[in-house]
């Protein structure tokens, strides 16, 4: 490094939870091509060498010692005068574990620091994880004192617990802040991190790295793009989203401080952005997981043709299977729009029907049900008999299920357990039913960097525009037991999204029996979600990391206006003070 100027290497990857061995190459890798840039540094995400969230893996002793094992491998091979390394990896130090960050440098392991704030909210579980550390100063690259906050350590929440960990660093001579990350791709997430950041570098008058995690690990998706702030606030570079990106950034030391003008990509917003997650979402649950590639229901409507289409685009016509499996309700249009989505994107398609399965049920459960009145249960026998034969050709080949319900259908128990709720994993489960058409439309349009899948319309027109049906009986449309989709998913985002109460979507505009319906079908369908497969987090609250309610639960929200606080019944000193709990 020459006296004005450190040469930093972003390490934007897709490590893998509990590939200790596999993520600790990606790392040596990395460090390589940071050599052959002329690097001082290269920095990796948070937690990279076990893999982000490693939840309650990282508390097994074998599983941190093979963390440990590594990072000090990795520290040994630094002796070779290259560029230092900062890597997140789980540390034991007096029986405490923490989420820290290690510079290796010099053939050992330079400095440790420790993550201070733990993110307990949301899809984060950190505090029943991992002890905190406390707020420590910068550490020494080449001269240059870099700060090293933890990706919540810059997220600044006004509460007494609460350590300041920039203002700290500013204050023990930090030139540098880089802040090692695992932040979970959601909509309209980048204008929120670069908010937070802006805020930071306002504070601290320090120019800030902020370096994301890349990839998918169950249904979280971390997106990368990460990015880098002068002192100024202007962009200092961008990195790519949705994909593993190396770049070295040249700092200058000028007489305002330390500053860099590096390559700035263009992001990826709104439904491309949530497409693109999708797929990532998709392509490594496959991948990390080992599945040879995937099956599912076609059935000529939108959601099982976006599903394909997102399918494809991850992984390749090669690796998709489509099955129709009609039955008397299914209409010709269905059958022909299902052919014509399998033939343009290239997937293998076959047509089993299901007649004979469905009529054997029926013929069996005969004496049990003599005397009852044919209802939904008939109905479900269908979407069973096909879960059920998806199901044995998983078995059969290896490959995975993938479900095709929307959030809009989880939302409100409009699908079918052991049915059509079969599979492994879900594209579009956090995509409500107006986001299907829109992300359907649009990759007709458009198709991600990467995507391998066929350019133009893949989902024929005629599965858009037709009327969404489960054709499980005749001339069956979904509006025939729900509200119109615009009506129901507005309601909808309300209370799930947003958890409004009942009398605020009423005062809005929505019709109230509309409401205190769609909230009814909300809370009694609970227990369906939870028998659900994961699926790709793209909303701010998805079902299962972010929404956990519980299934037996009486509380209903009957629409009525809140009753304001009394005061006047909480009796003084009723409130525990910090006071009252000292000794």
């Amino acid at each position: 490094m020459s006296e004005q100027q450190i040469k930093i290497t972003l390490a934007q990857l897709n490590p893998t939870v509990g590939d200790v061995t596999g993520n600790a190459a990606k790392a040596r890798a990395a460090r390589e091509k940071a050599k052959a840039d002329g690097a001082d540094l290269v920095v990796l995400s948070e937690l990279f060498v076990a893999g982000y969230p490693p939840e309650d893996l990282v508390l097994k002793p074998a599983f941190q010692s093979a963390c440990r094992a590594a990072i000090e491998e990795l520290a040994r091979e630094t002796a070779d005068g290259g560029p230092a390394m900062l890597i997140g990896t789980p540390w034991v130090e007096d029986r405490k574990l923490y989420n820290a960050c290690a510079l290796l440098d010099g053939g050992r392991i330079a400095a440790l620091r420790f993550k201070a704030n733990l993110p307990n909210y949301g899809v984060f579980d950190e505090k029943r994880l991992f002890a905190r550390g406390p707020a420590s100063g910068p550490v020494t690259v080449r001269g240059v004192r870099i700060g090293v906050p933890i990706c919540e350590d810059i997220w600044l929440e006004e509460s007494e617990d609460y350590e300041n960990v920039v203002e700290c660093l500013a204050e023990t001579g930090a030139e540098i802040l880089i802040v090692p990350n695992g932040s979970p791709y959601a909509r309209d997430k980048a204008d929120l991190r670069l908010s937070i950041v802006v805020a930071r570098v306002t504070e601290s008058g320090l120019p800030l790295i902020y370096l994301n995690e890349m990839g998918g690990q169950d249904e979280l998706i971390f997106d990368g793009a990460s990015f880098a702030l002068n002192a100024d606030l202007s962009v200092a570079a961008q990195l790519p989203a949705f994909e593993e990106n190396i770049t070295t950034l040249t700092w200058r030391k000028t007489a305002d401080g330390w500053r860099c003008n590096g390559q700035i990509t263009p992001q990826l917003e709104g439904d491309k952005a949530d497409y693109a997650a999708c797929v990532l979402g998709l392509r490594d649950y496959v991948r990390k997981n080992g599945f040879p590639g995937v099956l599912l229901g076609v059935s000529g409507g939108i959601d099982s043709a976006l599903c394909a289409a997102i399918a494809v685009d991850a992984l390749g016509a090669d690796k998709v299977r489509g099955v129709m499996l009609p039955f008397r309700y299914t209409a010709q249009v269905s059958l022909d729009d299902a052919a014509k989505l399998a033939a343009a994107l290239g997937i293998r398609y076959e047509i089993l029907p299901i007649a004979d399965a469905v009529n054997g049920f029926e013929t069996i459960l005969a004496p049990v049900f003599k005397g009852l009145e044919r209802d939904i249960t008939e109905e479900n026998l269908q979407a069973r008999a096909r879960g059920t034969l998806l199901m044995a050709i998983s078995n059969k080949t290896g490959a995975m299920v993938v479900t095709t319900g929307n959030k809009s259908e989880m939302s409100v128990g409009y699908a079918t357990l052991y049915g059509d709720m079969n599979g492994g994993f879900n594209p579009i489960k956090d995509i409500y039913k107006t986001e299907v058409f829109r992300l359907s439309s649009l990759r007709n349009e458009w198709k991600p960097d990467g995507a391998l899948g066929p350019s133009g319309e893949v989902i024929p027109v005629n599965i858009i525009i037709r009327p969404p049906t489960a054709e499980l009986r005749e001339n069956q449309t979904d509006q025939d037991s729900l509200p119109p989709y615009e009506v129901l998913d507005a309601i909808l985002e309300r209370l799930v999204e947003r958890e409004e109460p009942l009398a605020t979507i009423i005062e809005a505009g929505f019709d109230r029996d509309v409401v205190t319906r769609v909230d009814r079908l909300l809370n009694i369908a609970e227990y369906k979600r939870r028998q659900a497969a994961p699926g790709v987090k793209v909303t701010r609250k998805n079902f299962g990391r972010d929404r956990r309610y519980p299934i037996t639960n009486r509380f209903r929200d009957f629409g009525k206006a809140l009753p304001a606080p009394d005061e006047k019944l909480v009796t003084r000193g009723s409130r525990a003070s910090a006071e009252a709990f000292e000794g």
